[in-house]
């Protein structure tokens, strides 16, 4: 019963709906079948699945709020919730930024679902571990890996007419390989929605092959340096950067994105004119759910274009006290690139270093954004446009504000933590230390 059609789903809401007293409410509705398995020294560790059913009701009286979980589905069950949520609204204080529920929004279609991964059971999960496990045997590698697929579905309704159903599947998948003695390793993570897109085997050989290659690493000098980033190097940056998109911050000046007396950066340019980024909900190769958490309607919605910033997701609440247009958070982002590989960034590179993975991302200073890192699981030298040497791994000290205004090259954007993201070449990238961490 986890997963529920549409109309199961929403027979379940009408009849929350329906026991409801309150002057509003909504009901959410999700469910959701994981399975995953886990490897580690070439030996699987843990493996099993769950399976869960939850709703959520949320009933008001003016501007006081409460909601109230569970997990039965009986009448008398759903009845129960919904008398508990106004029960504990009418003891809650005033909510000063209440907002109503919205009526009925129009969503676009976005297809998130696949049976090919719905299907997934524990025999591919296995097949997935041996595709790791068995070729680093072989080549007397240590393989440490994770795999988690799920299906789903997310379902709400309110009090106004409003009904929204998005179902989904999701597979997510990374693997670290080191080296016997433990002096090299590598890393791959791959994730999609439809598993038939996902070679277990070939994306294992890449973390294979930087293991191999990044043993006997030399120190080189901490500066400024010339990067090629991969794309599981600088999404954690891009990220961090996008969660910093919100306009109140800006607004009330701790952002970033803030301007003297109360403006923001709306309208200026802040990094290089090649930088487009955005979000949309139906872009095939990463579909999201075309409604956000409260039942606003998502769309394609651009917050950089050729450097300048368009937009700033912006609560219900923000907009009516700023009179704007509200924008939900994203759940995507597609940063535009060229069309160069990695190896021809890499091949264009006279001196730099070719950077997989960075990890353990700390702010510094929240409003120039500026972060510190590590490098992880294969770091290189590039020299005459050929990688010469594995180099020990290292700190930095970067914003992605200035890593965005010193672009030198953007590769062909590649799936990355459910976003599209270019590998890119960054002048004057700053390590700040060495780390002895492999």
């Amino acid at each position: 019963m986890t997963i529920l059609s549409q109309e199961e789903a929403k027979a379940i809401l009408d009849k929350v709906l329906s026991f409801s007293k309150a002057e509003g409410c909504e009901a959410n509705l999700d469910g959701s079948t994981t399975g995953n398995i886990r490897y580690a020294r070439n030996t699987v560790s843990t493996a099993g699945s769950v399976a869960d059913l939850q709703l959520v009701v949320q009933s008001n009286f003016g501007k006081k709020m409460a909601t109230a979980t569970i997990n039965e589905f009986d009448d008398a069950s759903l009845e129960k919730v919904v008398r508990r949520s106004e029960e504990l609204a009418k003891l809650a204080p005033e909510n000063p930024e209440f907002v109503e529920v919205l009526g009925p929004q129009k969503y676009l279609e976005s297809t998130g679902h696949f049976e090919s991964t719905a299907n997934i059971d524990a025999d591919f999960r296995a097949s997935v571990a041996a595709a790791s496990i068995g070729p680093c045997r072989e080549k007397k590698l240590v393989a440490a890996g994770y795999m988690e697929d799920s299906a789903g579905f997310s379902a709400m309704a309110n009090s106004k007419g409003l009904f929204a159903y998005y179902p989904s599947t999701t597979l997510d998948f990374s693997v670290t390989v080191r080296t016997e003695d433990g002096t090299g390793s590598g890393y791959v993570t791959r994730d999609y929605n439809d598993v038939s897109q996902f070679d277990a085997k070939r994306a294992s050989a890449i973390a294979m092959e930087k293991a191999m290659k990044s043993v006997e690493a030399r120190a080189i000098e901490p500066g400024k340096y010339t990067v090629v980033l991969e794309p599981a190097a600088s999404v954690g940056l891009l990220q961090n950067m996008m969660f910093n998109f919100d306009r109140r911050q800006a607004d009330e000046g701790r952002s970033f994105l803030s301007l003297p007396e109360g403006k923001n950066k709306i309208g200026e340019k802040i990094v290089d004119e090649r930088v487009t980024l955005y979000s949309d909900p139906t872009v095939a190769a990463i579909p999201a759910a075309p409604w956000a958490q409260d039942g606003q309607r998502r769309e394609k919605t651009v917050w950089i274009e050729k450097g300048v910033v368009k937009n700033m997701y912006c609560s219900r609440y923000w907009a009516q006290a700023k009179k704007v247009a509200p924008i939900p958070f994203p759940a995507n982002g597609v940063m535009e690139g060229g069309d160069a590989s990695l190896e021809e960034l890499i091949a264009g590179t006279k001196r730099g270093v070719l950077v997989t993975r960075t990890w353990y991302i700390r702010t510094v200073d929240p409003q120039t954004l500026l972060y510190t890192g590590l490098t992880r699981d294969g770091t290189f030298f590039i020299e005459d446009g050929k990688i010469a040497f594995p180099i020990k791994n290292m700190r930095f000290n970067e914003s992605p504000v200035i890593m965005l205004n010193n672009i030198e090259a953007l590769g062909k954007p590649e799936r990355m933590n459910g976003n599209l993201i270019p590998p890119m070449k960054i002048r004057d990238f700053t390590f700040s230390s060495l780390s002895d961490a492999v």
